[in-house]
């Protein structure tokens, strides 16, 4: 066996110019008094190689005695210790990635799967508001579950949906950095969430105007504006504000409007299209809007595109009401309910409502349109306030 550790501190220091030798490879070549580095020589497939450990005095005789001892470690075991080490070091240079970058990367390879390809930046800003500004410069192999549960604490209970919403999109990025070859703990965010606990909220509905009320506030959008329009469509066909914004003209046949099943809520990925019955002050209010159609988009905005989701609910915010659009899928079915004798699965239905379960769909595939035609016409006329009698559905 080669004898070791044949230098001494002593010596390294004070000797001249020249080329000393530790043993096991371990060489000390002097360029002066002051300085030198050191070079560990191997011998991996039949092939000498020479490694660097370092510069002399910066790297210490003990520092590089550890230095050559690793690496003739990963020699004993097969490899070769400089492309090893490139290795490594490539590895490390991958693990520095921040969790920022992480997740704008995130963000962009799912953008074809989100609304409008995420365009209003949903998506993003939870992380975005929440998680990045106290993680987003963190190299994500570091972020653990201790990070995540003291960044989400703040608003684990008090913004429940806002924070669960936060630790959804953070686990999506920590995969993604795991695929993308970092090392990560994917596990982390179930680790956070078990820290965290189960949360306390009271949920809050969107408030809805009462369905007594709708009449009234139907005849108060009076204009012939892209808003007025829109607001008074949502109204007579119950359907969500995404559905209108994007309604297009090639969407519409006689009196059927057909929204893909894509664009529904909790229906993606699948292909069943949802047909819309379009009353009669439905109709005429599609005539109007196609004066304004731009692109085929029954509702555009002033710019380009089509309106913003906020656009009806400012209208109503600067009418001082705490109500908005969405409600008045509620002000519909509270009216279903106490003003008519629909079926659950036709009132169900009317909303766009998955009715059952997957064996229950499978037998019974009615979208009962026909029932639907009459209850539209009949809550068109109630809101329009052709009348306001009990209907009966059967």
């Amino acid at each position: 066996m080669r004898e070791l550790n044949k230098l001494s501190a002593a010596l390294v220091r004070t000797a001249p110019l020249g080329k000393y030798g530790d043993g096991g490879g371990l060489w000390l070549h002097k360029a002066g008094q002051e300085g030198g580095k050191w070079i560990l020589l191997v011998t991996i497939h039949g092939k000498r190689r020479e490694m660097g450990l370092g510069a002399f005095p910066e790297t210490s005789l003990k520092e590089a005695r550890s230095e050559a001892e690793k690496w003739r470690a990963v020699v004993r075991g097969g490899k070769d210790p400089i492309k090893e080490r490139e290795r490594l070091a490539r590895a490390a240079q991958r693990n520095l990635n921040i969790l920022s970058d992480v997740a704008l990367d995130a963000f962009e390879s799912r953008k074809a799967e989100l609304k409008g390809d995420g365009k209003a930046g949903r998506w993003f800003s939870p992380l975005e508001i929440h998680v990045l500004p106290r993680l987003g410069k963190v190299p994500v192999s570091e972020i653990d579950q201790i990070d995540i549960r003291d960044t989400l604490a703040p608003i684990w209970h008090t913004k429940a949906m806002t924070a669960r919403k936060a630790m959804n999109r953070l686990s999506i990025c920590m995969k993604h950095a795991a695929a993308l070859g970092y090392d990560v703990d994917i596990q982390a965010t179930e680790k956070a969430r078990a820290l965290l606990g189960t949360q306390r909220h009271e949920i809050k509905h969107i408030p809805a105007v009462h369905w007594q009320d709708v009449p009234a506030f139907y005849s108060s959008l009076e204009e012939n504006t892209t808003t007025h329009l829109a607001l008074r469509l949502l109204i007579l066909t119950a359907v969500r504000s995404k559905s209108i914004r994007f309604m297009h003209v090639d969407q519409i046949e006689g009196d059927v409007w057909t929204i893909e099943g894509e664009a529904l809520k909790g229906r993606k990925g699948k292909t069943t299209d949802f047909r819309v019955p379009l009353s009669l002050p439905a109709l005429a209010i599609i005539e109007q809007a196609r004066a304004g159609a731009r692109d085929g988009f029954l509702f555009p905005s002033a710019r380009k595109g089509v309106i913003s989701d906020a656009t009806m609910s400012r209208l109503m915010e600067r009418r001082s009401m705490v109500e908005r659009p969405h409600g008045f899928r509620s002000s519909f079915r509270d009216w279903v309910a106490e003003k008519t004798n629909t079926p659950h699965d036709v009132a169900e239905t009317a909303l766009g409502h998955i009715v059952g379960g997957a064996v229950e769909r499978a037998y019974k595939r009615t979208d009962h349109f026909e029932q639907r035609q009459v209850l539209m016409q009949r809550w068109a006329d109630y809101v329009t306030a052709k009348q306001a009698t009990i209907v009966r559905i059967c």
